[in-house]
């Protein structure tokens, strides 16, 4: 079995049921879905060293460049969300109760807690995986745009264990936004940049609700 369908399967075992649960006792949505990220960048790190060489690579080239362009399209996509967020409460009976569901994930959870995690873990990890690992893999087995839609596929398929339709379209809308932005630019630094910054926009300074 290759390295990638293996970490693809580990992937789905470790996200799936934390949407489906949301959490388990104390380790909530937070912890857990750190942790996962965590085991799967350290998976990734012992076992694929050309990984570690590309994002060496990235950081050494126009670093300040990307660093802009990932505020900028951090911003490009918030704006769509707004856009959306609007659209979608006039045309949809069930979105306004589905984009509060999504901001209830922040459970009891201190802001402080959620906005260090999302800098240093989330942000990162999440482009670091789905694009820079596991886009970066399937584009390199199927092509560039075939593994493009299936990184893209599989990142929408793991949050449909929430039930929330107005998750699953979120996680499509970004799973093609930064899918493209790395099939483009082929940086994780960029990405990282841009989720980070896009995470902390929507859900702790101007969240949609």
């Amino acid at each position: 079995m290759k390295l990638s369908t293996t970490i693809t399967l580990l992937a789905a075992l470790l996200f799936i049921p934390l949407f489906i649960t949301r959490g388990w006792g104390i380790f909530d949505f937070w912890w857990w879905l750190s942790t996962n990220l965590v085991v799967l960048v350290m998976t990734i790190t012992i076992f694929d060293h050309t990984w570690a060489q590309a994002i060496r690579k990235d950081l050494n080239d126009k670093i300040l460049l990307k660093f802009g362009l990932g505020i900028l399209t951090a911003l490009l996509l918030y704006v769509v969300f707004a856009v959306g967020n609007i659209a979608s409460r006039h045309l949809f009976a069930f979105a306004d109760n589905g984009i509060q569901d999504v901001y209830a994930f922040k459970m009891d959870a201190s802001k402080y807690r959620i906005a260090i995690l999302m800098l240093l873990i989330i942000g990162p990890g999440e482009e670091l995986f789905w694009r820079g690992y596991l886009q970066r893999s399937y584009q390199k087995r199927t092509g560039q745009f075939p593994g493009f839609l299936m990184a893209t596929g599989f990142y929408t398929l793991v949050h449909m264990g929430s039930g929330n339709t107005m998750l699953v379209l979120a996680a499509a809308v970004c799973g093609l936004f930064w899918g493209y932005l790395y099939l483009k630019f082929n940086s994780m630094a960029l990405n990282v940049v841009s989720h980070t910054v896009w995470d902390m926009t929507v859900f702790l300074w101007l969240p949609f609700h």
